[in-house]
């Protein structure tokens, strides 16, 4: 959705716009975006839709109760059901086959029918490997490059984009066995002869895993390649992504999951354009808006602007394992993500209900931050300073791991 909205303030820059942002929010905030790819995976598929915002809102607006169908040329209908809000997934697993035509086909809750060019693929190329090697970068950072090779026959594919998903292992720092176990809490205790707070507070020991967990994270950029003039329609050591050495996703173990789309060349072309617009460092671009005109458009209403692209392509992955010491054998780990630092605080606070109140000297009670859950215990407190109280404690993301991850254990990892 941000490189829509990128666009939309780029064309109405372009476009001599007096008041370009009231022009956008006026003109271009009912605009249907589409997210859709079709490829050779048998899976249910999904399509995205949502409308175009203010430039200067970050809510996402999902389109809501539209009817979603696919056609193809075999005379198949696919229908789409809404799982969650603007989200349509396929009622049945299928696969897109090679060389048939593909029509994505919308129409909304107020009657607008959408419908795009049919589409097709009409090669498949596989990954044959990717890799990590320890470089430099073009700024001169040291870190991680993740390439990709592949190989198509048949000549044909010209044209890939690339996505990954990466997932990282966390082992939270300051991890104890021991927890808070807070309880009847009433911050606004009204009995102004004795302005002390209510609560039970235990210390337990964890009942879940909260030292090891997994986060995974999906590419957000455009990656693509092009063969295109090349004498060989072969990809080699294509950059798919670099990973800082000084990152902390690196320090346990890290996966990488890499897809490769082979595209046709008007979606590459669309797809470019795009990364162009959102890539911009000014909004005052001299690229034309007419190089992101997409494949659908509303088929009754000439007037409904649309934006998006629906993509046929055939798709290959591949995984890859690698921890922080197969490059860097004898460095020290990356920071944590956060700096880790145990400290304490006086366990309670005065009654919020308490009118006599005029100011606390002191930081955060640990029960307020219990109650907000941004605090993990750590220890038992023997110091005697002022404004401490009987516990140490570190922040959430440095005792629970689940701040930051999942603590079940991917289906697909491997130490």
């Amino acid at each position: 959705m941000k490189k829509y909205l990128i666009f939309i303030v780029g064309f109405c820059f372009i476009s001599g716009c007096v008041e370009p942002f009231e022009f956008q929010t006026e003109t271009f905030q009912d605009a249907l975006v589409i997210e859709a790819s079709l490829t050779n995976e048998i899976k249910r598929h999904q399509v995205v839709l949502s409308r175009a915002v203010r430039f200067e809102d970050s809510i996402n607006a999902p389109e809501r109760n539209a009817q979603v169908r696919l056609l193809d040329e075999m005379q198949n209908t696919y229908e789409f059901s809404e799982s969650e809000p603007g989200t349509y997934v396929s009622n049945t697993e299928f696969a897109a086959q090679k060389g048939v035509g593909y029509t994505l086909a919308i129409e909304t809750t107020d009657g607008t029918v959408y419908r795009s060019k049919t589409e097709r693929f009409e090669s498949e190329s596989e990954i044959q490997e990717i890799y990590a090697e320890r470089e430099t970068n073009d700024q001169g950072e040291d870190g991680i490059f993740v390439y990709a090779d592949s190989f198509d026959s048949s000549g044909q594919s010209l044209y890939h984009r690339y996505e990954y998903e990466e997932t990282y292992k966390i082992i939270a720092p300051n991890w104890s066995p021991l927890a808070f176990e807070l309880t009847n809490y009433e911050p606004c205790n009204p009995d102004f002869m004795d302005p002390r707070i209510i609560y039970d507070l235990e210390i337990v020991r964890r009942t879940q895993e909260e030292q090891t967990c997994y986060n995974t994270v999906a590419s957000q950029d455009i990656i693509q390649a092009s063969a295109a003039g090349l004498s060989e329609t072969k990809v080699q050591r294509f950059p798919v992504r670099f990973i800082p050495g000084s990152d902390f996703i690196l320090t346990h173990r890290y996966s990488i999951l890499v897809k490769q789309y082979v595209q046709s060349a008007d979606a590459f072309s669309y797809y470019q354009s795009l990364e162009n617009f959102s890539s911009s460092t000014s909004v005052f671009t001299e690229i034309q808006p007419g190089l992101l005109e997409g494949n659908i458009a509303a088929e009754n209403n000439a007037d409904k602007l649309v934006l998006g692209y629906f993509e046929v392509a055939s798709v290959s992955e591949k995984r890859l394992f690698f921890g922080f010491r197969d490059f860097y054998p004898d460095e020290p780990f990356p920071l944590y993500v956060m700096n880790c630092v145990p400290f304490s605080a006086p366990l309670e606070h005065i009654s919020y209900c308490f009118q006599g109140m005029v100011g606390n000297p002191c930081p955060e009670s640990l029960i307020e931050g219990m109650a907000r859950g941004a605090i993990s215990y750590f220890d038992v407190n023997t110091s005697d300073i002022e404004c401490q109280g009987p516990y140490t404690v570190v922040q959430r993301e440095c005792g629970d791991c689940t701040a930051l991850g999942s603590n079940i254990v991917p289906d697909f990892w491997e130490e």
